[in-house]
């Protein structure tokens, strides 16, 4: 989630800017649909369409989180790409989280038991706020009312709280489902890009 991006040069992507947030927003649409089709809107659907958006949150997370050190590393097209739009990545995952959260609340309301820890519940809970504060700061005017260094600070400290609080979910179910491996490695991976020291020219 970024307030500032890189014009893209020539020959890169024609989809970029706003219209990637309108397309991932339809993409979220189908799937929802898809999954009450298959599943129903009952508790079954809830918990299933409850994974499959925290997937496609951590997808879109990822590729923000690792754009800037991916560029710095391997600058190609696709990389240039991605730091470009990584504002609108960072807002597409802000949209996957809101209908992940829709399905958190459809899932208190149909589960038969308390689905939910209070620890859970406070720390992802707090997570939303962060969200929806990066999520309002990702905007030129918002981010120049906010300062440059308070915005670098939210934005520091929110992925970072963020990618623990993905990997606190993902990883306690591993024992569960080996369908939870792929999310923690690509997490996994774009921790290592961040930390990775940048060259030195």
């Amino acid at each position: 989630m970024q307030a500032l991006s890189t014009p893209l040069r020539p020959g890169a992507p024609r989809l970029a800017g706003w219209p990637i947030v309108g397309w991932i927003a339809a993409g979220l649409a189908v799937l929802t649909l898809a999954v009450f089709a298959v599943a129903g809107t009952g508790e079954a659907g809830m918990r299933l369409l409850l994974r499959a958006t925290a997937r496609t949150s951590a997808v879109l997370f990822s590729a923000a989180f690792a754009a800037s050190a991916l560029h710095r590393r391997w600058p190609s097209t696709a990389t240039r790409w991605l730091l470009s739009n990584r504002r609108y990545l960072g807002v597409s995952f802000a949209t996957s989280h809101l209908v992940h959260t829709g399905a958190i609340a459809g899932l208190a309301r149909t589960a038969a038991q308390a689905p939910f820890h209070m620890t859970t519940i406070v720390l992802g809970g707090f997570g939303l706020v962060v969200i929806a504060a990066m999520t309002a700061t990702s905007f030129d005017r918002t981010a120049a009312w906010l300062g440059p260094r308070a915005w670098r600070v939210l934005h520091t400290f929110g992925v970072y709280y963020l990618w623990l609080i993905f990997m606190a979910t993902f990883v306690p179910n591993l024992a569960r489902e080996w369908e939870a491996l792929p999310p923690i490695l690509l997490l996994v991976g774009a921790l290592a890009l961040r930390l990775w020291p940048a060259r030195r020219r």
